[in-house]
């Protein structure tokens, strides 16, 4: 009786390992979002003693916000850092490189950027739909 009880909490922890590695690898990522995510470019600073600043231009297919705002969720952040993603439509003009000063990229390739999603330093995370700088309809969202 009791070679067969181990038996059988050597099959329940099997299945169990089993289910817990099988959910691990099965998560869903950045290759199953809607949109056909792009990264063109991705800058971090050197800075490991401060705050950590990530920028990312990244193309999509579409302007699908939802995914946007995901997308963005499952980049890096570091607590008191900030990760920021200009967002582009596939075919338009998109820079290829990046600086931490200023504007973050030439001013000509502002018209063509489609979104902005940013997580502060503490945290708080804002998605800016057509943040142009002729556009006035431009809205931002907080979430």
């Amino acid at each position: 009786m009791k070679v067969k009880n181990k038996y059988i909490l050597f099959f329940i922890a099997a299945v169990a390992l089993l289910w817990m590695l099988a959910d691990a690898f099965f998560q869903p990522g950045i290759k199953d979002l809607k949109g056909n995510f792009k990264e063109i470019t991705f800058l971090r600073n050197e800075q490991n003693t401060g705050p950590v600043v990530r920028l990312y231009v990244v193309s999509v297919k579409d302007t699908l916000w939802n995914e946007m705002l995901t997308y963005g969720n499952y980049m890096p952040y570091n607590k008191y850092g900030t990760t920021k993603i200009f967002f582009f439509r596939e075919g338009s003009l998109i820079p290829d490189s990046l600086f931490l000063e200023g504007g973050n990229f030439p001013e000509k390739y502002k018209p063509y950027c489609i979104g902005i999603y940013q997580k502060d330093a503490m945290s708080q995370v804002s998605l800016i739909k057509h943040p142009g700088p002729d556009n006035p309809s431009k809205q931002s969202l907080s979430y």
